[in-house]
This record gives structure tokens, sequence and C-alpha cells, in this order.
């Protein structure tokens, strides 16, 4: 049984043959407190009916706080995102008894996995990203943090080989231990996700389209994402910033800080100043963590808001241009055009997009 100081929670994936000829991969998910329960089922390869796309989505209500999770599925390829905010950290168990590869982004809040098929336990801290090989697995999982928020997409191992370099010792290593049946880390060290990876999660969460436009989309986003994580483990890409951890961290703050006030005005003085940093190191670090400038960050921040609230609120030119910060809208109005080739007024309202709360 599955324990978590008031609640517990269990994932099992388990395969069960449906007929003699056919046979489908079943994922069911627990979440119960006594007598709480819900199961859910997907297919073999996540292929959803006449080669479409399925998504569901699930609010909770927690006697340790809520949750939110949401998951799209298309043959070969699912991505399943949330978050939780609870009074205590939690205990998960989890089996599986197929294959699977985790593309795994830890965006806020840590956790740990002790499984079989792993030397040791593997950690994730916020900000971080890995892929992983697992083959029937079974363990625990904790999580450490009371605002947690992930995003994973898992890929079958045959659409995954597909995109899976040859030209590396680390990708040969890993494709050895897929071909065995070994549950593998692609590699020993998590890297930080970067400002390409966020934009990309967050176009996948903000994703309208429907049906095959939809699939389309994402799986190439899925691709591209892919792609970075092979640049940022691949040796020859890797850049190594020489930055301290504390500095990272302290970077990271910036960033955050900035999503959270996009309509400050602030030097960077002031920003270094508020996360006990000095300017020389923020200006530096910022590029090398993020490949822009610290106000070009917020520059794009800026518009990525302005151009949420023209198409998902009923906000007006006038009042987006004084949200984020900018006391003539027709400087907002020539930003926004420079940055998406229309002017913000024929920004049309489309309905709110999937996001974790």
């Amino acid at each position: 049984m599955c324990k978590g100081r008031g609640y517990a929670r269990a994932l099992r994936y388990v395969k069960r043959s449906k007929n003699s000829a056919k046979r489908s991969i079943i994922m069911v998910m627990k979440l119960y407190d006594t007598d709480i329960i819900l199961e859910k089922e997907y297919p073999e390869r996540f292929s959803a009916e006449d080669g479409g796309i399925t998504e569901s989505g699930l609010q909770l209500t927690l006697p340790l706080g809520k949750g939110f999770y949401k998951e799209i599925y298309f043959e070969g390829v699912h991505i399943g995102y949330g978050s939780a905010l609870l009074s205590k950290s939690v205990l998960l168990n989890f089996e599986s008894d197929f294959e699977t590869v985790e593309m795994h982004f830890a965006l806020k809040g840590s956790s740990s996995a002790k499984a079989a098929g792993f030397r040791e336990a593997v950690h994730f801290g916020g900000r971080q990203h890995n892929i992983l090989y697992g083959n029937r697995l079974s363990g625990e999982m904790h999580w450490n943090c009371t605002d947690f928020q992930l995003f994973e997409i898992n890929l079958s191992p045959g659409f995954f080989k597909k995109y899976l370099p040859e030209d590396s010792a680390l990708f040969h290593r890993f494709r050895e231990s897929m071909e065995a049946g070994c549950s593998d880390l692609l590699n020993p060290a998590h890297h930080l996700i970067s400002l390409q990876m966020y934009r990309i999660i967050d176009d996948i969460m903000r994703c309208n389209r429907k049906g095959l436009f939809k699939r389309m989309f994402l799986e190439a986003r899925v691709i591209e994402l892919l792609l970075l994580q092979f640049e940022q483990f691949q040796p020859v890409f890797r850049k190594n910033p020489g930055l301290k951890k504390a500095d990272v961290e302290k970077i990271h703050a910036v960033r955050e800080y900035i999503l959270c006030h996009l309509n400050e005005a602030r030097s960077l003085a002031d920003l270094a100043h508020t996360v006990g940093t000095n300017e020389f190191t923020l200006k530096r670090g910022f590029r090398e963590l993020f490949g822009t400038t610290v106000f070009g960050f917020w520059s794009d921040a800026r518009m990525e808001q302005a151009q949420k609230m023209l198409s998902e609120q009923e906000m007006n030119v006038n009042e987006v241009s004084d949200f984020i910060g900018y006391k003539n809208p027709r400087h907002f109005s020539t930003a926004f055009k420079r940055k998406f080739g229309v002017l913000p007024g024929s920004v049309k309202r489309s309905g709110p997009a999937p996001r974790i709360p």
C-alpha cells in the first residue's frame, strides 16, 4: 500500500489481455484516502482511435491540499503535466510492467525515487531535466516540496529510437541499456531547463489547435524539445558556464522575479541586489544560462504575456499596454509588431489554453 500522511496515491502500469489476438497497455492511476479510487486506461503505445489524439484533465481536492493533472496522448507519445499544493510532503508507490522512455522536466519542487533496476535513488531538484528508460519499474517516489510542478513526456521505445543519435558514447550506452531491457538514465547528472525548453513546454501546454493539426503541432514540439535535451547532454554541444551553484540559483531567481513582476521597471543593479549578486555575474550568467540578455528576456516575456492577454481575455490594447508597464500604448504597439509581425489590435480572443494552475 502507498501511504502519504493522510492520503495515498499509487501509480500502477499493468498489461492486460483483452482477447487472444490483441493486448493493450493499461495505465491505472489510483488516488485514495480510504475508499477514494480513480482508474484510467490507455491503449498500447498510447494510440488514440483512428490515429487521432486524446486529452483529459483532472482537478483534485485532497486532504493535504489540491492538485491538477492534464494529459494528451497519441501514437507513441504521452504528454502529462501537473501541479500540487500540499501542506506536507507525499510518498507514492509505483509499478510498471512495460517499457517507456521519459523526458522528465521538474518545473518546481524536488522529488526522489527509489526503483528496482536503478543502482541508487534518482533525485530531481526544481528546474532540472533528464531522460530515463524504464522497464518494468517498481518502487516509491517522495515529493519533498509542498509546491510541486512537473512536465513529462513518455515515448514508446520505437518512437524514441528513431531520433536517438548514434555518434556518441553516451547515446550508444543508453541504446545498449534499452536493448538489454535495463532501466537507466541518459546521463547520471541532470541539466538545467533552458529558456528555449521553457518556451516549448509553454507552447505545448497552451496549444489550442484541434485534431490532426494539434497532433502535428505537438509532435513537432516534442521532437524539438528532445533535440534540445540531446544537445545539452551531448559533450560537443554542452555549455559549461563556469558558474557556482549558488550563482545559478540566484540567476534563476531573477528569471522568476521578472516573470512575476513584468510591469515593473528595474535596473540591472536593482535585480542583482534583490537576489544578492553583482551586475557582472548576473549579466554574464543570464546570457550563458538562457542565451539572451536580462532585458531581452524581460521584453520577450512582456510581449508573450500581452499576446496571451489579448487572445485569451476580454482586454483591449490600452488595458494590456498599461498592465505590462507601457505608459504609451503606441510604444507598446510598435514593440508588439516588432515581436510578432502584427499589431496587437489584430489579435482575436480565442479562448483560454490549458495551463498548470
